[in-house]
């Protein structure tokens, strides 16, 4: 089997069977065209050719290229997942994969803002105008519900739930999880639901259907994009003196405050919609930080 085919049937199948977000078969078909154009280079087109040194060869490419970590482990782990969809699928019998872990990440706790930080930059975000309103409510939903981007950007109407405290969101795969949303991030949602998305959606000339029920819109009425949430999130972090301010940070805040106020792990869990409670764990350690940092502070022999 042409190596070349082997890949489309594995993005046909990440696509219409796993239902991977577009963001995802973008990337792996990405890396995955990486990995075939390497394997050309060596005269490889074929995939029962490819043994254990050529995919180690190609891993020391990348590393060589002077990609993070980050990146040469999910293009390493697209790699590892096309052989075992091979095995799977009966293409071959063989995994030249199987014994190449992936590439070690540099442990680093993410990084956190203060509450006192998250409430001076939520109290400037004041602004009546329609705009002012979605950008308020937006932040309040990113802090106040731990969403990822694009879980926010997806968001739609039908899956807001104010007078029942929750919202329904569609995270990894299309995962379909239930989030709890109370308080100032309810007051702020339905403000700009009242008062401030009308006037946003009636600038729109022409729509897909699959954005007219869109929670937050962009200046010309249509879905709001990852990009400009971005834009959005580092500009309210300028104006407390935070440079590069990302919105995972306010994920990262959500559940290291709600860590620190007592919240059970395994609650947190489900409302990031971590499918493992390892990956959650990463705010066990932020916890501890922060317990430290109260003991010096406290301790009169620390």
């Amino acid at each position: 089997m042409e190596i070349n085919e082997l890949i489309q049937e594995y993005i046909s199948f990440l696509r219409i069977e796993r239902g991977a977000s577009p963001l995802t078969v973008k990337n792996y078909s990405h890396d995955l065209a990486l990995y075939e154009e390497h394997l050309h280079d060596m005269g490889i087109t074929h995939l029962q050719d490819i043994d254990r040194a050529a995919v180690l060869d190609f891993e020391a490419s990348i590393m060589k290229q002077g990609y993070s970590v980050a990146t040469c482990k999910r293009r390493m782990a697209a790699v590892k997942a096309l052989h075992k969809f091979a095995i799977r699928e009966d293409f071959t019998q063989i995994n030249p994969t199987s014994a190449i872990p992936l590439p070690k990440m540099p442990e680093r706790l993410p990084d956190v803002l203060t509450i006192s930080q998250v409430c001076a930059m939520l109290d400037l975000m004041d602004a009546p105008s329609p705009s002012g309103l979605r950008d308020r409510a937006m932040l309040e939903v990113l802090y106040g519900c731990g969403l990822r981007v694009s879980e926010t950007a997806n968001l739609n109407l039908r899956d807001v739930f104010l007078e029942e405290g929750f919202l329904r969101v569609f995270g990894k795969s299309s995962k379909e999880r239930i989030v709890p949303i109370g308080g100032a991030a309810v007051r702020a949602l339905a403000e700009y639901i009242e008062n401030g998305r009308a006037p946003l959606s009636m600038k729109a000339k022409t729509l897909r259907p699959e954005d007219a029920g869109a929670v937050f819109l962009n200046s010309r009425g249509g879905r709001i994009s990852r990009q400009s949430i971005h834009k959005i999130v580092a500009n309210a972090g300028k104006g407390v003196g935070i440079e590069g301010l990302h919105p995972h940070t306010l994920r990262h805040s959500f559940a290291t405050h709600m860590l620190e106020g007592g919240a059970d792990l395994r609650a947190i869990q489900e409302m990031l919609g971590h499918s493992d409670i390892s990956t959650t764990q990463i705010y066990t350690h932020i916890d501890r930080t922060h317990l430290q940092e109260e003991y010096y502070a406290a301790h009169p022999r620390a």
